[in-house]
């Protein structure tokens, strides 16, 4: 499969197998293509906690639901919780947190991101589903988790096979309204 078949194909799943347990091996691979991400001065600010322990699990789910908002109910479907760990920038390279100060970016989250989808784009390969979730209760995973306070949990990916095998049409817009050359595109 080429690659931008692999990006076609991959998409936030929000449906799982009930019962279907995610090899060790392929979870492997998931975690490896995200470690071969790039990173701001190779700075490599993320560690991953893969939640698989059907006694743990469904308190970590629910810490991605519970409050005022259940949109991400689907997480207690998921097979596989993985908790995405960032070093703050605080604790990373000196010249890493200059840049963050004097740019006013937060790299580490650029960075997460990178590593993330490094992830999710092997899980499809791997025919797995995953979907990355930014809403949560931070403090309720560190709890669950035993996360240490100055560590940031910033995002949590669900992983395991898709309940469904069809790939959505995507709704994005066309290159001709995102592309331009040289110059910002006029309107």
């Amino acid at each position: 499969m080429s690659f931008l078949e692999l990006a076609a194909k991959r998409q936030s799943v929000r449906n799982y197998l009930p019962g279907k347990a995610v090899e060790r091996e392929k979870i492997e691979r998931c975690l490896e293509a995200a470690r071969l991400a790039p990173s701001t001065s190779n700075s490599q600010p993320w560690s991953f906690i893969v939640v698989d322990d059907p006694v743990l699990l469904p308190a970590v789910a629910a810490s991605t639901y519970s409050g005022l908002l259940s949109f991400n109910r689907f997480a207690a479907t998921a097979p596989v919780l993985v908790v995405v760990v960032t070093e703050p920038p605080v604790l990373s390279r000196a010249y890493v947190r200059l840049g963050t100060v004097l740019k006013k970016r937060a790299y580490h989250l650029l960075d997460v991101g990178m590593a993330a989808e490094h992830f999710c784009l092997q899980a499809a390969e791997e025919q797995l589903g995953s979907c990355m979730l930014g809403w949560f209760d931070e403090g309720a995973v560190k709890r669950e988790l035993g996360i240490p306070k100055r560590k940031r949990v910033d995002l949590v990916i669900t992983l395991g096979y898709p309940a469904y095998e069809a790939v959505r049409p995507k709704k994005r817009k066309s290159l001709n309204r995102i592309r331009s050359y040289n110059r910002p595109a006029s309107g």
